[in-house]
C-alpha cells in the first residue's frame, strides 16, 4: 500500500498523489494482485497511491514499446524501490505542508494542474528518443475526455482529504481502496475474490471505521492534529473516485491498446487543460507575493518528488515481481502512517491506534492471500 503516489500514491500523484498521496501518484501502480474473472482486475490499495496504473502487459501491443531495463540488477532495483518510496513519504508530507497554509488550501485545482504538467513534462522526456522508455501514441481528446476527468477527482479529493485530514488518517483511509474496486468489480463485471481474501478484508474495513471515529473527535489539546468532518468526507469520496478510476483504467487499457505511460501521457494535459476552465470559479488564490519563500520550495519539491515517483515506477515495474512490489507498497504505508502518528502529538495509548493495526493488518493479510492465489494460477514451468 502507499501514499503518495503518486502519485500516491499516487503523480498524476499524484497525479502520482497524490500524489496519496496524492500525490498522488499514482499512474503505474505497485504490488499487482490479480484475482480476475473475465480479465478483469481487483488492485491493492498501493495501485493506487499518487495516479499510476501496473502494467497489463498481455493486452499491450508489444511491438509499440521500447526494450525494457535488464531485470538482472539487484542493486538497480533495489535503488529504485529506495527512491520510490522516499519519493512517496516525501510526497505525502510535503502536501500536508503546503496545504497546512490557509492561504493555499483552497487552491488545489490549481495545484493539481501543476502536477498533472509535471507528469506530462517527465513523460515527455522519457518517451524521447534519447531515453525511449515508451513509445508515445496518440488517442483523441474524446475517447480520452472521461478518464482525465476520473484522473482529475482521483487527484484533487484525496489532496482535499490530504488538507483536512491528519496524515495518519489520510493513509489508513486509502486501505479502503482495495474492498471498494473489489465491490465495484463485482458490481460491474460479476468479478470475485477468495474467500480468504474477503475475511481479511473485514477487518481492514473494521480498523478504518475505528481510525476515522477516535481521530476525529474533538480535543482540548491544540498539539494533537485531528481530521475534521469535512476531511473524513473527502476521503470517502475521494475512495470512491479513486477506485472507479482504477476499475476504468483496465478498461481503457483494452479499449485502446495503450500502455499505462501512454494513456497517463494522453491523459495528464488533457486534465490540466480542462481545470483551468474551472479554476477561476472555484480556487481561492492568495497573494502570491505574499507566499513564503520556503512554501515555493515544497511546490517545487512536490513537483519533484512526483516525477520521482514516476520514473521509479517504471523500473520497479521492469525490474521486480509481485513480491517485492507488495512489501515495498506496505513499507511505505507503515511508514507514513507512523511518522505521521509521531507528528500528530498523539499518545500511543491513543483508541485509535488499535485500528491503525487492525486496519493494516488486514490489508497485509489479505495481500498474503492474494499473491497465494496468483502463485497457485501459475502454471509450474
Amino acid at each position: 500500500m502507499a501514499a503518495a503516489d503518486h502519485r500516491t500514491e499516487r503523480a498524476a500523484s499524484i497525479a502520482s498523489s497524490s500524489t496519496e498521496a496524492g500525490a498522488y501518484d499514482e499512474n503505474e501502480r505497485l504490488a499487482k494482485l490479480d484475482h480476475t474473472e473475465d480479465g478483469m482486475k481487483s488492485k491493492t490499495p498501493e495501485e493506487m497511491e499518487m495516479g499510476d496504473e501496473s502494467e497489463d502487459k498481455t493486452l499491450l501491443p508489444q511491438e509499440t514499446e521500447k526494450p525494457q531495463p535488464p531485470k538482472n540488477s539487484f542493486l538497480s532495483a533495489l535503488i529504485w524501490m529506495v527512491i520510490n518510496t522516499l519519493a512517496t513519504i516525501g510526497i505525502v508530507f510535503t502536501n500536508k505542508a503546503i496545504f497546512s497554509d490557509p492561504s493555499l488550501k483552497l487552491a488545489q485545482l490549481t495545484f493539481a494542474a501543476f502536477h498533472f504538467t509535471i507528469t506530462w513534462l517527465t513523460l515527455f522526456v522519457l518517451s524521447r528518443p534519447q531515453f525511449a522508455f515508451f513509445a508515445p501514441r496518440r488517442a483523441g481528446i474524446r475517447d480520452i475526455l472521461p478518464l482525465s476527468v476520473a484522473m482529475a477527482l482521483n487527484v484533487i479529493l484525496p489532496n482535499l482529504s490530504l488538507a483536512f485530514s491528519s496524515v495518519t488518517f489520510y493513509q489508513v483511509a486509502r486501505i479502503l481502496l482495495t474492498p471498494c474496486v473489489a465491490a465495484m468489480n463485482f458490481v460491474l463485471y460479476r468479478s470475485t475474490l477468495p474467500m480468504n481474501a474477503i475475511l481479511a478484508l473485514v477487518p481492514a474495513c473494521a480498523g478504518v471505521g475505528i481510525v476515522s471515529y477516535y481521530d476525529s473527535l474533538p480535543t482540548d489539546d491544540a498539539n494533537v492534529k485531528t481530521t475534521s468532518g469535512l476531511g473524513v468526507i473527502f476521503a470517502f469520496t475521494g475512495i470512491f473516485a479513486s477506485s472507479l478510476y482504477t476499475v476504468w483504467i483496465a478498461s481503457y487499457h483494452r479499449k485502446l491498446q495503450m500502455s499505462s505511460m501512454q494513456l497517463l501521457f494522453n491523459q495528464a494535459p488533457v486534465s490540466a487543460f480542462m481545470l483551468l476552465y474551472v479554476i477561476p470559479f472555484v480556487d481561492t488564490f492568495p497573494v502570491w507575493t505574499e507566499v513564503a519563500v520556503s512554501r515555493w520550495i515544497m511546490i517545487l519539491m512536490s513537483g519533484l518528488f512526483a516525477s520521482l515517483i514516476n520514473i521509479s515506477q517504471f523500473f520497479i515495474i521492469a525490474q521486480t515481481g509481485p513480491v517485492s512490489s507488495t512489501v515495498v507498497g506496505h513499507v511505505k504505508t507503515c511508514t507514513i502512517v507512523a511518522l505521521g502518528w509521531m507528528t500528530s502529538g498523539r499518545a500511543i495509548g491513543d483508541k485509535s491506534v488499535l485500528g491503525v493495526f487492525i486496519a493494516l493488518g488486514g490489508i497485509i493479510a489479505y495481500s498474503i492471500v492474494m499473491l497465494k492465489e496468483k502463485a497457485r494460477g501459475q502454471p509450474n514451468k
